[in-house]
């Protein structure tokens, strides 16, 4: 699945425009590498999301095309959550 696509549709951000914009200014890390709104997103992968003052590191724990709004947080766990440094 597409990262910008699983930011939207696991609620971590609201709009898939955002989360694409997010992606093409290098805020988001996969595994260490910065990551692209095209790169594959797979389960296992680690996120570093630097929104606004913080720092959202989360764990891909599922994939799904679709999901109600109550299960969305079932598709990743929070591993840290941190103000950012920069």
């Amino acid at each position: 699945m597409r990262l910008d696509k699983f930011l939207k549709v696991s609620r971590l951000i609201k709009r898939r425009t955002v989360a694409k914009e997010l992606a093409d200014q290098g805020r988001v890390v996969i595994n260490g590498r910065p990551a692209k709104a095209s790169t594959d997103v797979n389960l296992g992968d680690v996120l570093e999301i630097r929104l606004g003052q913080k720092l959202m590191t989360i764990k891909v724990t599922d994939l799904k095309e679709t999901v109600k709004k109550e299960e969305a947080a079932d598709l990743y766990e929070v591993v840290s959550e941190e103000p950012s440094t920069l």
